[in-house]
């Protein structure tokens, strides 16, 4: 199973680096995390550097999508190339998430229209305007589709997507390894609060 981590210049290294640690504690055969940009090098909104993986055209191949965020995000839904190559995500064949603003991407690329969004306090009024109901919470998924808002909230786009690609069980032992010492049983506990209701079915992508 390969998961893509959409990522910009300007993005927010929480909202796409977490989840890619996160991801990376699944050892399964087959199992890969990328972190996927339309150029071979990304500056972040406060200086890393880092190097894409992969390019946008192989992304939206991945069995699961997550759309990171980060300040050019509206600079991105205004340039026609990387919108028309993400034109090609389905969330029929592939799990779709976006993080922060990347629920922005999500909307202007039409996946929202029925369906209620989270995101970050800044973002939301340009998600409203792109008419999707935003709501007051830091995570919901319905199918194959998934939002979350806050950075540390991409903590449970992780869990989801190793629940639905993988198992719960594996989510738990993820989250489990990245959590305070002394306090692994309440984070667990809170991102297993947050999305095992919208787990439909779980450990399995939906087709």
């Amino acid at each position: 199973m390969h998961t893509a981590i959409l990522t910009f210049d300007g993005y927010n290294e929480l909202d796409s680096l977490i989840a890619l640690g996160i991801l990376n504690r699944v050892s399964a055969p087959g199992w890969r995390v990328s972190i996927a940009g339309p150029t071979p090098r990304l500056r972040s909104m406060n200086g890393v550097v880092i190097d894409a993986m992969i390019d946008l055209e192989e992304a939206c191949d991945a069995d699961a999508v997550i759309v990171g965020s980060g300040k050019k995000t509206r600079e991105v839904v205004e340039n026609p190339a990387i919108m028309e190559t993400l034109a090609r995500l389905d969330p029929t064949r592939q799990l779709l998430a976006a993080q922060c603003s990347g629920a922005l991407v999500l909307a202007k690329l039409g996946h929202l229209r029925d369906v209620p969004a989270c995101t970050d306090l800044v973002t939301k009024p340009w998600v409203v305007a792109a008419g999707v109901d935003v709501l007051d919470q830091p995570f919901f998924a319905r199918g194959n589709l998934a939002t979350a808002g806050g950075c540390l909230a991409s903590t449970y786009l992780a869990t989801w997507t190793i629940a639905r690609l993988h198992s719960l069980e594996a989510a738990k032992d993820a989250m489990h390894y990245v959590a305070p010492v002394g306090e692994k049983d309440e984070y667990v506990d809170r991102a297993l609060r947050n999305v095992t209701p919208y787990l439909e079915p779980v450990g399995a992508l939906q087709k």
